[in-house]
């Protein structure tokens, strides 16, 4: 999938990864909105909503308005939240609620990376908390996400570093000061046109499943495409699955969608109920 005559260099170079519906097919920060709920973190009414932006996240994908609507909503959500049983809960979860979802041409991507000489770096406006274990389990060498500030081992819902469009490419940037890397020579990988600062900071980047938006970029700038297929996950010792899940079709997007909508109609009709 790589360039056969590309390599290292003299200079050392990465691969940047974005994170959510590049290497994984979801938000990686929603998808673990049930072991939250389960972990007494939010409520029932905190669920739904996660589950309907997160398909309107995976319809649509996201321009900057909506990133900054979920930047507010995830803050105002993890406010006051204990930092040690988050980091628990995903770490009791992760290969639960990660795994079905890595798209194995991703993790090919990164092997091919780390046998060219490559450093792998994550890039994700999802938290920390979420990003690096996730990078771990990946064999990620650095990560890069968004750092919210902690006071009395307590999230206060602000947010001290948001790794998002431009900020993911200073980062980067900041990065390749600290670590030596010749961006010029260095890979990125993002699904979204609010990564342009990030896929435009190094000398080859490559759309990946991209929204129209950055598909049409892509072409203008005559930038690679890539189409991941339905992820299959990932086993053990990052060997593969043999059998893939069926795609999901029109037919059943259709009908989840139907369903949602019904669902939501009907709590309208009934008397508002604590549901917290």
């Amino acid at each position: 999938m790589l360039d056969p005559m590309a390599h290292p260099g003299t200079a050392r170079s990465a691969a940047f990864f974005d994170l959510d519906k590049t290497i994984i097919a979801r938000s990686s920060t929603l998808a673990f909105s049930r072991p939250f709920y389960a972990g007494g973190l939010i409520n029932r009414r905190t669920v739904l909503r996660s589950a309907y932006a997160q398909f309107v996240y995976l319809l649509g994908g996201a321009d900057h308005d909506q990133m900054e609507r979920m930047r507010e909503y995830l803050s105002a959500m993890c406010t006051g939240w204990d930092v040690a049983t988050v980091k628990a809960i995903v770490a009791d979860t992760l290969h639960h609620i990660v795994t079905p979802m890595i798209h194995e041409e991703a993790v090919e991507l990164i092997e091919q990376h780390h046998a060219a000489g490559r450093d792998v770096v994550i890039v994700s406006s999802s938290g920390a908390e979420v990003v690096e274990p996730i990078g771990a389990m990946l064999g990620a060498d650095k990560v890069i996400a968004t750092r919210m500030v902690v006071a009395d081992g307590k999230y206060t819902g602000e947010i001290a570093e948001y790794a998002y469009g431009p900020h993911k490419a200073t980062a980067m940037h900041t990065l390749a000061a600290a670590e030596g890397y010749d961006l010029r020579n260095s890979y990125a990988y993002s699904d979204s046109v609010t990564d342009e600062p990030m896929l435009a900071a190094v000398g080859h980047p490559h759309a990946v499943n991209p929204d129209k938006a950055l598909r049409r970029l892509a072409v203008s700038r005559d930038w690679p495409v890539l189409d991941f297929s339905e992820p299959v996950g990932l086993a053990e010792q990052s060997r593969f699955r043999q059998v893939r899940r069926p795609a999901m079709t029109t037919v059943a997007v259709a009908g989840l969608a139907a369903w949602g909508l019904l669902y939501a109609a009907r709590r309208r009709s009934r008397p508002a109920a604590d549901e917290a």
